[in-house]
């Protein structure tokens, strides 16, 4: 029916909305908004509701990846029903990614295998060319890389200076809020700062965004919220997974391989195009740090 997959169709719906032309996601917004009544509805009544014309549904439905407009409306239905049928189960705690009390190593195995499966598909699809190629044409042209991240996003912050720096580009990244925010001030066009953030929230990383960005630096945003401050005040944003769950899910390692993808992503576009002068800089910061362990 679908190369999406039926049960996973409005959750594909929201990761593509922040790439669709507008008309597209007047419509994914209303099939979001309301997927009970949206199920019911024809194509000329869904339409009508989005203020588009019929053959831009057709566009929609073909974006997904749907043989027509009875797959849509099996595929919310579906995907309707899943979510009652979860919300009707017995309530659950867990201590971590769909981890509950007792559970057995080989399960935890299989679970966080998948989960972390899971965020790397998810990042892979809503990584679009388009947003990669121009953030990467930011990095290219700065002199100046600034990482901001807090918490666990500053994995994927230590791996993005570490890269960079590799392929001969200078990197900041300081760890403290106060002093991220002060770098800011210090910042400008020319420089570009990338600021990590799940939720996109992170009030220190948004007031970074915002004062690098007064001052004339370009801003790149990794993160999950297409609808976050963060993405307000970002050049180019890069969108992760959206993985539910809340702030249990917000601390655990395998929400940020979707960051982490992102950064290498990132990397390795700009490695390619400047793929002589990255293999220069990989072999002298190589030797560098060979002569360096044997001196210590």
């Amino acid at each position: 029916m679908t190369s999406t997959g039926a049960g996973n169709l409005l959750h594909e719906i929201a990761s593509r909305m922040p790439y669709m032309a507008p008309a597209m996601r007047q419509i994914a917004e209303l099939v979001l908004g309301d997927p009970e009544r949206a199920r019911t509805m024809t194509i000329t009544e869904l339409s009508d509701a989005a203020g588009v014309a019929d053959s831009t549904v057709s566009r929609f439905v073909r974006e997904l990846g749907l043989d027509g407009y009875r797959s849509l409306r099996l595929g919310i239905a579906e995907a309707t029903f899943a979510t009652r049928a979860a919300a009707a189960g017995p309530e659950t705690q867990y201590v971590y990614e769909g981890i509950s009390r007792d559970e057995p190593p080989d399960s935890v195995i299989g679970k966080v295998e998948r989960s972390s499966a899971e965020a790397l598909r998810q990042t892979a699809q809503r990584l679009h060319p388009e947003a990669l190629s121009a953030a990467v044409d930011l990095i290219e042209n700065a002199s100046v890389i600034a990482f901001v991240a807090q918490g666990l996003s500053s994995v994927a912050a230590d791996a993005g200076v570490m890269r960079f720096i590799r392929a001969g580009r200078k990197c900041l990244l300081f760890h403290d809020q106060s002093v991220q925010i002060m770098s800011a001030t210090n910042l400008t066009a020319g420089d570009v700062v990338i600021g990590i953030s799940d939720s996109g929230r992170t009030d220190a990383i948004v007031d970074t965004m915002r004062i690098a960005r007064s001052h004339g630096a370009a801003t790149i945003a990794v993160t999950s919220d297409a609808d976050s401050p963060l993405v307000g005040v970002a050049d180019v944003a890069l969108f992760t997974a959206t993985i539910p769950g809340g702030g249990l899910y917000g601390e655990s390692v395998t929400s940020k391989w979707g960051q982490l993808l992102v950064i290498d992503a990132l990397y390795a576009t700009f490695a390619a195009r400047r793929f002589d002068q990255t293999l220069e800089h990989l072999e002298e910061t190589y030797t560098a740090a060979i002569q360096h362990s044997r001196m210590a």
